[in-house]
Order: structure tokens, then C-alpha cells, then sequence
């Protein structure tokens, strides 16, 4: 094992590492906002609004990321600027973003899904019987309690779409594992940047892991 090419490409994995985590937060904030949409959707008794849910979380959920995207990078009907932003390729970066906004969202909708029903059911009832509307009950009652009930998986969820990122380097997105690859081939050495990327995957987790079970037990010692 040799690892001294690291003051040479050290940059390499810094930016790599940097871009993962821009990444896994766009994918998140995006994928909780469809996941929410989509788990109201599905808990609604209108057909109309159930049956897309349905198919969208089916679809979804059974095809595998790399092809979903394969097809939003090469189906998207319009095309991104050829602009870098902070040595980020836009034309890459979005539709990578879009694709892992919308396999997490799938997810993320069951998620959420499974929180609200958690909930006691005499919550909603007793919210409109003080004259809450529905709107007003899920906004103010049902979800602050639902937030408890799903963070851990949220948490679960952002740690794999922080590991899944990697699967965007087919597309020639300088994610971590894209800039460990550059690395591997300019060093010949095939075995040890693979080690250097596992580790930072292994910090990040590690992290937001801790991170997340702080926020878990700070919100378990309000009840």
C-alpha cells in the first residue's frame, strides 16, 4: 500500500467530497418536498389523486436508480447550460440531482406515509372538533407529530442517498467516486484511492449518523 500520491490529488477528493455532500443535501430537501406531496396524495380518498401516488411510488421504487438516471439525463426535454459553477458541469449536476430527488422522493413518501399513520386517529378528530379544517389539522397537529415518528428513517434515508450519490459518476458527475476514478488512473494505483473514498463515505455517515441521533433523543426528551 502506497498512499503519498495524497499530496499531489489531495484536491481531488476534497472537491469530490464536497460535491457528494451538495449532492445528498439538494437530493434531500427536493426528495422531502416530493415525498410529502406525493404521501398526501397517496392518503387521499380521491382516486384522482391516490392512483398517480400509487403508480409514481410503484414506478419508482421498482426500477433501478441507474436507469431512472440514464432516462432523465438523456430524456429531459430541454437542455442545461454548458456553465460551470464552483467547478460544478451544471449540464450534469442538475439532471443528477433531479434523478436522485426523484428515486429518494418515492422512498421518502412511504416514509412519511407510515408517520402519519402512526399518529392516533383521535388526534385529527379531536383538532376538528375545535375547528381546525384538514389543512390546518396536518399542518399543525398530524405532521409535528409525524416528524417525530419518521426521523430516524429520514435520517436512514439521507445516509443512502449520500452512499447512492456515487451511482452519478455515470454520468461524468466530480462526485467523490467520479474524482477517486481520476485518481486511480493517474497513479496506477488501483486499490488505494478506493480505500481513501470508502473512508470519507464511512466519515459522512459516521457523522450524520451521530448528528441525527442527537436530534432524535433532544426531541424524545420533550415528550
Amino acid at each position: 500500500m502506497d498512499f503519498s500520491f495524497i499530496r499531489e490529488y489531495w484536491s481531488y477528493f476534497l472537491l469530490g467530497t464536497a460535491n457528494t455532500i451538495v449532492l445528498a443535501i439538494f437530493t434531500l430537501i427536493l426528495g422531502a418536498i416530493i415525498g410529502l406531496v406525493i404521501s398526501l396524495m397517496r392518503l387521499s380518498s380521491r382516486r384522482i389523486l391516490s392512483w398517480p401516488a400509487r403508480a409514481y411510488i410503484s414506478v419508482i421504487r421498482g426500477t433501478p436508480l441507474l436507469v431512472q438516471i440514464f432516462i432523465i439525463y438523456y430524456g429531459l426535454p430541454f437542455n442545461f447550460p454548458q456553465a460551470m459553477f464552483l467547478g460544478v458541469d451544471l449540464a450534469r449536476f442538475v439532471p443528477g440531482i433531479i434523478a436522485l430527488s426523484i428515486n429518494s422522493g418515492a422512498y421518502i413518501a412511504e416514509i412519511v406515509r407510515a408517520g402519519i399513520q402512526a399518529v392516533d386517529k383521535g388526534q385529527m378528530e379531536a383538532s376538528r372538533s375545535i375547528g381546525f379544517n384538514h389543512a390546518e389539522s396536518m399542518k399543525l397537529i398530524i405532521l409535528p407529530q409525524a416528524i417525530k415518528n419518521i426521523l430516524p428513517a429520514l435520517g436512514n434515508e439521507f445516509v443512502i442517498v449520500i452512499k447512492e450519490s456515487s451511482i452519478v459518476s455515470v454520468i461524468g458527475i466530480a462526485e467523490l467516486m467520479y474524482n477517486a476514478g481520476i485518481v486511480r488512473g493517474a497513479t496506477y494505483r488501483p486499490m488505494e484511492p478506493l480505500l481513501i473514498a470508502a473512508f470519507i463515505y464511512f466519515i459522512l455517515t459516521s457523522t450524520i449518523t451521530r448528528i441525527l441521533g442527537q436530534a432524535e433523543r433532544r426531541m424524545s426528551q420533550g415528550d
